[in-house]
Formats: structure tokens, sequence, C-alpha cells
């Protein structure tokens, strides 16, 4: 499938990780929303967010290699490429965005934010599906 994504993540702490060229970014405690897209194969770029073992790549990789990060839900929809960055768009101005991150190919200030509710109609959640087929690849 292709479309954009939506992985809501939880910070367990306060903390100051090292995110490839941006630098060390201090994230506070709480939940974040990161925006991303996948125009070839959707449910190969959720697993390999989900995966420990890969290279760095993207800004979202060194975050979710952080021990007091996790991934609590998944959301998806089919889509353009353009909509990632409407939809960052539009989160910029409900949440807090952390500036810069994972936003270095396109004008956004960000696609990943701080939130307290997300509140974005059209996705689907695909959060059982992906956790599920990501614990059987790793047994």
């Amino acid at each position: 499938m292709k479309g954009i994504y939506i992985l809501l993540i939880s910070i367990k702490r306060n903390i100051l990780p090292k995110i490839g060229a941006l630098g060390n970014i201090k994230l506070a405690k709480g939940t974040y929303a990161y925006v991303g897209s996948a125009q070839n194969n959707m449910e190969k770029r959720i697993k390999r967010h989900l995966s420990k073992d890969k290279r760095f790549h993207w800004h979202i990789d060194y975050l979710l290699d952080n021990t007091d990060t996790e991934i609590k839900k998944i959301l998806t929809k089919k889509s353009v490429k353009t909509e990632e960055c409407r939809t960052a768009q539009r989160l910029s101005k409900m949440d807090e965005p952390i500036i810069g991150f994972g936003c270095s190919d396109c004008r956004c200030k960000s696609h990943l934010f701080k939130v307290d509710t997300l509140k974005l109609g059209g996705f689907k959640d695909e959060t059982k599906n992906h956790l599920r087929q990501h614990s059987k690849t790793r047994l």
C-alpha cells in the first residue's frame, strides 16, 4: 500500500537524544506524533520503524533507538505523498512542532509533534496488525 502514516510515540521521561545532523534535541516526557510517507511499500516502512536492527537513515531512526521511547499506535492512510506535508502542516497549527525534525526534504516546520490528543480523520488504526506481525518476526 502507498500512503502516509502517523506513529504515536510515548517518551517515558525527559530525554536529550542525538538526532543525526540535528544534534541533541530536548524532548519532554509525553506523547508525540511522527508523520511519514511510503510511496512504494508502507508495510515494509513501518516494519523497519519497529525494528531495532537497522542502519540509521532518518531522524526517526535515532529517536526510536532510545530505550525511553515506544511506538504506541500506528495510523495509516492511502494517499499521495503531498498529503504527508499537508498533515504535518495541520499538526503544526494544533500541536507543538519539534523544529527541523523529519523535514529535511521539504519546507515543513517539522514532522514530529508533541500532542495531547490527535484529532485527524481518515486514518486507519493498524497498530494491532503491525505489532502482531513484528512480534512474530522477533521470535
